[in-house]
């Protein structure tokens, strides 16, 4: 079997991981990104305390997902070695893909924690005014 059949079996895996729901996110219209709430702090009335603790878990968040993607780089890295043997050693490849998966997992919870952690921060009016404007960013 060719090596590249099988990176590209792993990339049609992938790619079917994406959500299918890539144009809608419902998970997103739940959430507010640190981004949109700093971007509009003035608009949302945002306190000095809400702007310090968005801003402090923000930068906590984004120390957890560096060390998490660079972990995620080098699985990746070492899953497209494996691929690239002319014999692909399954057991091997199955358990570098349950690390790459981990590590994706990771990423993705740090994402969603600090989504949380921005929401509740928030009043449910500025919640919804957050909403708004990131709909506007969006377009």
């Amino acid at each position: 079997m060719s090596p590249k059949i099988p990176a590209a079996v792993f990339a049609l895996l992938l790619a079917a991981s994406a959500p299918a729901f890539a144009e809608h996110d419902p998970i997103r219209d739940a959430l507010t990104p640190p981004e949109v709430a700093l971007k509009h702090q003035q608009a949302l009335g945002l306190s000095d305390e809400q702007v310090k603790t968005i801003e402090k878990d923000a930068l906590d968040a984004q120390q957890q997902f560096s060390r998490a993607q660079m972990q995620l780089a080098g699985a990746v890295e070492k899953m497209a070695s494996i691929l690239k043997d002319s014999h692909v050693d399954q057991a091997r490849a199955l358990e570098q893909l349950d690390t790459v998966l981990r590590l994706e997992r990771e990423v993705k919870r740090v994402q969603l924690t600090l989504m949380i952690q921005v929401k509740n921060t928030l009043t449910a009016q500025q919640q919804a005014m957050a909403h708004q404007f990131d709909a506007q960013d969006e377009k």
